[in-house]
């Protein structure tokens, strides 16, 4: 069977959130749109609209392999990928298990570099890709309590600028997304990684941490927030500008920490940390 003329998009972790929001954006821009997920199931309402789905799993290299080859099978190439599967580890530093943040890294920095491997090939000989990779504000500063998925996100900068330089000349473009914080199920996983240790020196940082998240994640404060749906409508646009940017920065919140964290000194920069967001505290 001959490649298909309409473009494939593939996109990690629609099962909630900007995901699944991506999948239904790009679906209607007339994208064929293989949304993917760890348990397929959860995307069944996605089929009866016509979009494929398929399981997809980053930690897994089999199912990786499975996936591109399915899409390429019927595309010839991917013409989208949407590398959006991660999570948030939260917790302090030190008492972080180390199996944990292996795992972190696993699903936020190697499945988007492996899925971006697989894909590449394919996209080099069409002389045509996107590479659209979700990273977050955090990417470019750090919460106490959060140095690990900000660690994560830090990787995913990197990576999306030496990739951008490394396949621009093959015809493919690399943009990463930042949103600030996004109405979805992302907070609940989040808070769920800072269950209180016994005895933790750090238990009431834990705790106040999982309440301002929650305030954070909520809607009460919408004007700083973006909803799923408004960064779908970035991803597409980086999916289907003829001059893609390197980076779109979404919401309020995620220009401003952004450009004050680089205008910012270190020693001023930790002042606003400890004002704006929960620190530990010594006892006794």
């Amino acid at each position: 069977m001959p490649p298909s003329a309409v473009p494939a998009a593939l996109i990690t972790g629609c099962s909630t959130g900007i995901g699944r929001a991506t999948a239904l954006a790009l679906d209607s821009r007339g994208f064929t749109v293989f949304a993917t997920a760890r348990r397929p199931e959860t995307l069944s309402d996605m089929t009866s609209r016509g979009i494929r789905t398929l399981a997809l799993d980053v930690t897994d290299e089999a199912s990786m392999v499975a996936a591109v080859e399915q899409v390429e099978s019927a595309h010839g190439h991917v013409a989208v990928l949407v590398n959006n599967a991660g999570y948030a580890l939260q917790g302090p530093v030190e008492e972080a298990s180390i199996d944990a943040v292996r795992a972190q890294f696993e699903t936020n920095v190697f499945g988007l570099v492996r899925l971006s491997q697989l894909v590449l090939p394919a996209m080099r000989a069409a002389h045509d890709g996107r590479i659209i990779n979700i990273g977050s504000m955090g990417g470019r500063f750090t919460f106490p309590g959060g140095g690990f998925y900000h660690a994560s996100k830090h990787a995913v900068e990197a990576i999306s600028d030496a990739l951008r330089l490394e396949v621009a000349p093959f015809g493919v473009h690399v943009s990463l997304v930042q949103p600030g914080p996004v109405q979805s199920a992302f907070v609940d996983a989040a808070v769920g990684s800072l269950d209180e240790l016994h005895d933790s020196a750090y238990a009431g940082f834990r705790r106040e941490i999982a309440e301002r998240m929650h305030q954070a994640y909520d809607g009460s404060r919408s004007n700083l927030e973006v909803t799923p749906e408004k960064v779908a409508e970035v991803i597409v646009a980086a999916a289907t500008s003829t001059r893609p940017r390197s980076r779109y920065a979404v919401g309020a919140m995620a220009r401003t920490l952004i450009t004050s964290r680089r205008l910012l000194p270190d020693v001023a920069w930790d002042q606003v940390m400890k004002a704006a967001w929960p620190t530990p505290r010594a006892e006794g």
